[in-house]
């Protein structure tokens, strides 16, 4: 995942400039650096085009094509009129339309929970928000595989635990679960419940800190204005909190929601869209129409008819990173009483609209997220009605001690519930076989041993997948970098025709999901043959790093005072010479937040290497870590060893870089 940045409006701030006498017919025209801006934005400008641009336009093209044998023959809107009668791209529609919703429901209360209690810290805060990130920073396939270990119906913990402490029986008598022990996995009823949670789970630490950067730009003064007025902690809650972050709120579920509708390599790893197809999102018939059954046009058909509910999403964070970004909007024009009446009730009627559309969509979840919803709900009023009481009554000490209390409480639980399973990977990996498999000792090895790690060194070529991903990622990355510091520093500094246009592109090829790119972008290159190769994700990497990248180094160079930069200038530097030893250097934040996200962005990665990689020897860890399951066969162990292997550099660089991430969301990011 990445974090929320707006991209100032372009060429804010400029060296001097000349007269318009001064200036040649061409610049003019085009903006005065025009020529310096083409050379910094070619390279990425040629790589969006061909990359990104090009291959959405092959797939609407290939869209109106049918595979018969060996030739493509043009069906028109054949393959958009046949969807109307697929049940499997039905369902996928509204798997991801349940799955996305819930998840972001989830996501904003938990994290908004969690930023809540981190802002309330005054000590061991930053060690409490690594250890909350987590989550987010270990690959997907840790995640589903830690997971799907733990929901295990016979041998995961959580049946186990929950069944010693009378919680899973009691969630049957209360017909929460069918029956227990609990099939989470494998049970229609509980199958995308528990695909949720795991996106929750995962999800939370980037809702949490977005909404904390968003509680510290909150002034004290608006608190200490409403406290003296009287306000109760809910009050304040509810007319100062929930207005200061409704900014943060729109834009972070915004982006989210554009993920998780999109999301494949977690449902996948997970359950690979079964039992049946109850979890199996449109992304996934996508894949298999296209990949496995090698019909390439209604493969393309299925995402590209999913294209206006993404662009509405794209379009609605557009709209908002460009206020952000301090584009001027246009005057106000007076409107009628009665629409400003329609403008104040169109929330609700989207809400009512949106809430009967889930429960139409998942009877079965719905009641129960409910009820899961009205518990949190009620406990946090309850605290803060105590609070309240104690309060008004003087007893200030009482109330704060119950303040605290409750915060402690939640704040272990939520940390419980988010290291517990990457502490079940860390134990597992030095468990013997016979204790894995007997489950012995099962939260501490007794005997600590190091059989899983030379098991799988042994019996995988685990040594390769992880010098591939190495390789890769560090390519990526080193791509990423070259082209966005070039086209940040041009979209930021320099005056020419279009800037606001190319940010705008590079926003939309940012947000655009890989399940529109995966299609065109195999036909592209299966016609060049570099299909399983490392240079296939090599080329192909850069769709989703470079214009994030140019997009974060877009901020960070606006935000350095133009008057060094002048400076230099005077001194008798170019414009090249001030951007290499005066910019540069001030940018290595910038530079080194940008290397820490790309760089993970590709150790992740997953749905391009699992459709452009298909033997052993190309392969990178998250898929040579999925192809280790055979079928039922899971090698619990040596998955443990591995998990540990992949996650160990990731969370170190994000240890280390966690200053740089933090800056990164708060100079700037969650503005408005």
């Amino acid at each position: 995942m990445t974090a929320v940045r707006s991209a100032p409006a372009p060429a804010t701030g400029t060296s001097p400039s000349p007269g318009p006498g001064s200036l040649t017919t061409t610049q003019r025209r085009l903006g005065r650096d025009w020529r310096l801006a083409a050379l910094f934005l070619t390279p990425t400008a040629v790589l969006v085009s061909a990359l990104v641009l090009v291959p959405i336009v092959q797939s609407a093209i290939t869209s109106t094509t049918e595979r018969h044998g060996q030739e493509s023959v043009f069906v028109g809107l054949g393959n958009y009129l046949s969807l109307a009668g697929d049940d499997q791209f039905r369902t996928g529609v509204v798997n991801s339309f349940v799955f996305t919703a819930y998840a972001e429901i989830f996501k904003v209360v938990l994290g908004l929970a969690a930023a809540l209690l981190l802002h309330r810290q005054r000590r061991g805060r930053a060690v409490l928000t690594g250890l909350l990130l987590v989550p987010w920073v270990v690959p997907t396939v840790v995640t589903a595989f830690s997971w799907r270990a733990l929901l295990d119906p016979i041998f995961g913990s959580v049946n186990t635990l929950l069944t010693a402490s009378g919680i899973g029986p009691l969630l049957a008598d209360v017909h929460l679960i069918d029956s227990w022990p609990a099939g989470w996995l494998s049970d229609t009823s509980l199958a995308m419940p528990s695909v949720i949670l795991v996106n929750v789970w995962k999800g939370v630490p980037f809702f949490a800190v977005c909404f904390l950067a968003g509680l510290k730009a909150i002034p004290a003064d608006l608190y200490e204005a409403a406290a003296i007025d009287g306000a109760s902690p809910w009050r304040r809650f509810v007319h100062v909190t929930l207005p200061g972050l409704r900014h943060v709120i729109t834009v972070t579920v915004t982006l989210s929601s554009i993920w998780t509708f999109n999301n494949f390599d977690l449902i996948w790893l997970l359950t690979q869209g079964g039992p049946g197809d109850v979890t199996a999102p449109y992304v996934l018939v996508a894949y298999s129409k296209a990949i496995l059954q090698l019909q390439y046009g209604a493969g393309a058909a299925v995402t590209l008819v999913m294209l206006p509910v993404i662009g509405a999403l794209v379009f609605v964070l557009v709209r908002l990173l460009r206020q952000d970004a301090g584009t001027k909007r246009p005057p106000r024009i007076r409107m009628p009483q009665w629409a400003g009446t329609v403008r104040t009730a169109l929330p609700w009627i989207v809400t009512v609209a949106f809430t009967g559309l889930l429960a139409w969509a998942s009877p079965q979840i719905f009641w129960k997220a409910a009820v899961v919803l009205a518990v949190m709900l009620l406990i946090a009023v309850a605290v803060g009605k105590a609070v309240s009481a104690l309060n008004s009554r003087g007893g200030r000490r009482a109330s704060s001690l119950v303040a605290n209390l409750g915060s402690g409480v939640a704040l272990a639980g939520l940390l419980a519930f988010v290291l517990s399973p990457l502490y079940w990977i860390a134990v597992t990996a030095f468990k013997s076989e016979g204790q894995v498999v007997m489950r012995d000792n099962d939260l501490w090895p007794t005997p600590w041993t190091l059989e899983q790690f030379s098991a799988l060194f042994t019996n995988q070529p685990f040594g390769r997948w992880y010098l591939n991903t190495v390789l890769v990622s560090a390519a990526s990355t080193a791509v990423a970098l070259i082209c966005a510091a070039l086209a940040g520093y041009a979209l930021a500094r320099l005056r020419f025709r279009g800037a606001q246009g190319f940010t705008v592109t590079v926003l939309l090829t940012y947000v655009m999901p890989g399940a529109l790119l995966f299609i065109p972008l195999y036909q592209l290159l299966i016609g060049a043959r570099l299909t399983d190769s490392l240079w296939s994700l090599v080329l192909t990497y850069p769709t989703f790093t470079i214009p994030f990248a140019t997009w974060l180094l877009t901020g960070y160079f606006a935000s350095i005072p133009i008057e060094l930069e002048e400076a230099a200038l005077v001194d008798g530097s170019t414009r090249v010479q001030a951007f290499r030893r005066v910019v540069l250097p001030l940018a290595k934040p910038g530079l080194l937040a940008v290397a820490l996200f790309t760089l993970t962005n590709a150790w992740n990665e997953f749905l391009f290497a699992f459709v452009f990689i298909t033997k052993d020897e190309y392969k990178t860890l998250p898929v040579g870590m999925q192809s280790m399951i055979a079928g039922d066969v899971v090698p619990q162990g040596q998955l443990a060893a591995a998990s540990l292997l992949v996650s160990i550099p990731v969370v170190i660089m994000y240890s280390f870089g966690q200053r740089f991430l933090t800056e990164g969301l708060t100079a700037g990011a969650v503005k408005g």
